[in-house]
């Protein structure tokens, strides 16, 4: 059975979360299985080793999930990037508007070299806002957007479009 199809196996569908009328596609269940996780890694390992990286962040907190373990296969360092008031060290910050109000994500300010080309990692791309604000944060930092991966992508809500302006670089594993 190919990846994808068994990413699409593994991925439940949740009604009403967060909040009525949306379908929460849940990646939990790919936690559970050791095998498909690390046949997950394997193959982002593969499709980045030859792309000059010098890092992968990964968005708080699913973004973790995936793309630390990616990031130790292929020998280059992972940035956090987290919400506000999470990180200890020095930092810089982004507020960026959501579909229901307002946030604002951080990352160390020593993360990176200036330079540096680096991959943002999460697990879903929906509107872009959160992936959007983290390429913001790499170009603050005088970091290059290497482009952008996600475990699943929904298509329908057209997120790859507000990426555009920093990569078209835009890769998933599933899209729906």
């Amino acid at each position: 059975m190919e990846l994808t199809e068994k990413i699409k196996g593994a991925i439940r569908d949740v009604n009403n979360f967060p909040k009525e009328g949306i379908v929460f596609k849940d990646i939990t269940p790919i936690m559970l299985d050791p095998i498909l996780s690390n046949e997950i890694v394997e193959a982002l390992a593969e499709r980045y080793k030859h792309a000059n990286l010098q890092g992968i962040a990964g968005i708080e907190s699913r973004g973790f999930l995936f793309g630390f373990p990616v990031a130790m296969a292929l020998g280059i360092p992972f940035i956090m990037i987290r919400k506000q008031g999470k990180l200890p060290y020095e930092k810089i910050s982004h507020a960026y508007d959501l579909e229901y109000g307002s946030a604002v994500i951080e990352m160390h300010s020593d993360a990176f070299a200036p330079g540096d080309r680096i991959l943002i990692h999460d697990d879903l791309l929906a509107t872009g806002g959160s992936a959007a604000a983290a390429a913001a944060l790499i170009q603050t930092c005088q970091g290059v957007v290497a482009g952008f991966n996600f475990m699943v992508e929904l298509q329908f809500l057209e997120g790859r479009e507000k990426l555009r302006t920093f990569s078209d670089n835009i890769s998933n594993l599933v899209q729906y």
